[in-house]
């Protein structure tokens, strides 16, 4: 029977099992670039069929959260050379996801300029920056010679990802970050060609993905979406018409997955979208996140609602998950005060069956 343990290929990989460590930012990288004790941290996890990284700003243009880690200069590759020699020393594999932030920055990350979206909407709420919370500003709408710039920055990380040792890499379009902002009519404005209709919307989405496409080979390229998670102020008026246009045109340029974060952003399944629909347009691999646990993502995997299932604080507390599962061991509670900054506590101090 096939279940979570079950091998499975992706792209030219072979994945020992079906458990995906999901992206998680963890806020441990000075300077935006990956440290030894990051190696550490998912070299203890490549265990799993697959990791993918925390986001990696593609630009500084990307950033919009304290010591989170990039993939655009040489110094940061140097750093995520190491994670990935770690990983797969291990047995592992590894993607890397790569992130621009968009709207959802402060103008302290970008020498006080403005933070830049597909148009000029303020987001609720309020900014993480080194000193603190700040509300967030009202962002600079990209001219449309500037698009192309975009593209390029993704091109370029990808190639960066490729140099540094990664097997591939993961597009974050999801969670309301740019290439999510872009596609949702509720931050989306433009009337230009990258804005009004799902064909224009998805505009930015698709050169994207070609871009990165040629660059290193569809079968190195998944991405991520979040149809139903309202994070960071993201909405659209018909979610289930533009994630299905989404994975059909993703589908057409052949990328490896499609990863679907299918909860709410407080872990609830919202109806109103039918990811078995969204996933009925996509040819590729279909990897299911959101409250799972190993009774639900085994049958996930068992009634062919997916091919993979990602974990997320399941894996950040316990290293050895794929074990555990196997095992019916007890997982270790995760720690919330330690999700975000600081050293090893709570990040690479988690105990293993072996080790307790």
């Amino acid at each position: 029977m096939t279940d979570l343990f079950s091998p499975i290929r992706l792209g030219n990989l072979e994945l020992s099992n079906r458990m995906v460590v999901a992206p998680m930012t963890r806020n441990r990288a000075p300077q935006g670039i990956p440290t030894k004790l990051m190696a550490e941290y998912y070299r203890q996890r490549a265990t799993a069929g697959l990791i993918v990284t925390e986001g990696a700003q593609i630009s500084e243009q990307g950033i919009g959260y304290p010591a989170t880690p990039g993939i655009h200069a040489d110094e940061q590759i140097d750093g995520w050379q190491t994670v990935t020699e770690a990983v797969h020393d291990a047995g592992g594999h590894i993607f890397c996801q790569l992130w621009h932030c968009g709207r959802i920055s402060h103008p302290d990350y970008h020498g006080g300029d403005k933070p830049v979206a597909p148009s000029a909407i303020l987001a609720a709420g309020q900014a993480f920056t080194y000193e603190g919370l700040k509300d967030f500003f009202e962002p600079r709408a990209f001219d449309a010679d500037e698009i192309p710039g975009v593209v390029e920055q993704y091109r370029h990380a990808a190639a960066c990802a490729m140099q540094a040792g990664f097997d591939g890499v993961e597009l974050h379009s999801a969670n309301g970050y740019l290439l999510d902002q872009f596609l949702r009519d509720a931050t989306n404005r433009r009337t230009d060609l990258y804005g009004g209709s799902i064909e224009h919307r998805i505009r930015l989405l698709k050169e994207v993905t070609e871009a990165v496409v040629v660059e290193i080979g569809a079968d190195k390229v998944g991405v991520r979406i979040s149809p139903v998670n309202a994070f960071n102020d993201i909405h659209d008026s018909d979610p289930q018409a533009l994630f299905n246009q989404v994975a059909s045109m993703l589908s057409g340029l052949g990328v490896a997955y499609l990863h679907i974060v299918e909860v709410t952003m407080i872990g609830e399944i919202d109806t109103a979208v039918n990811m078995t629909e969204i996933r009925g347009h996509f040819n590729g691999l279909y990897i299911a996140n959101g409250a799972y646990d190993k009774t639900r993502g085994n049958a996930a995997i068992v009634e062919n609602r997916a091919d993979l299932v990602a974990y997320g604080v399941p894996y950040l507390a316990n290293p050895d998950l794929p074990e555990r599962f196997k095992q019916n061991a007890v997982l270790n509670e995760a720690d919330q005060a330690t999700f975000y900054g600081g050293d090893g506590h709570g990040y690479t101090d988690y105990p293993t069956l072996r080790k307790r």
